[in-house]
């Protein structure tokens, strides 16, 4: 984002309200605060969560599991994650959109506002319900 020039400018976009979806590393760009940053970690903000980074451990660590995703519907979505975050904490104006109970109960999903993030991907899977709620939900 430096060497492009782009940080400042997507600092601006999203604290002037403009739809954003992190996922996984995503997520991480968007938090607020990164627990286990390396040294000169940059990030955008605006998600006012605190994540830990590669939470879940290594690529070796990586796995799938179904997830109770309720904002997108009853059925479970199969959920990718890749040496994944995990929130460690929530603030106030973020609503918990879904939860993995490894190692402790850790949110995996989450909104506030105009900002979504996960910390798998849905984006390898054939499954849409994440990219059509941002759409139809957190863009209107």
């Amino acid at each position: 984002m430096r060497a492009f020039d782009i940080l400042e400018p997507l600092r601006e976009r999203i604290a002037e309200g403009m739809p954003t979806y992190g996922s996984c590393a995503g997520m991480i760009l968007l938090a607020n605060e990164i627990l286990d940053a390396v040294e000169g970690q940059e990030n955008l903000g605006g998600l006012d969560v605190t994540v830990r980074r590669n939470a879940f451990g290594r690529q070796v660590d990586s796995f799938e599991t179904d997830l109770a995703v309720p904002v997108c519907g009853t059925e479970p979505m199969r959920a990718v994650f890749i040496r994944a975050p995990w929130i460690e904490r929530v603030g106030p104006g973020v609503e918990v959109l879904a939860s993995v109970d490894r190692r402790g109960n850790h949110p995996v999903a989450v909104r506030q506002g105009h900002l979504l993030a996960t910390s798998f991907h849905p984006e390898i899977t054939h499954d849409m319900r994440v990219h059509r709620f941002f759409l139809q939900e957190v863009c209107k």
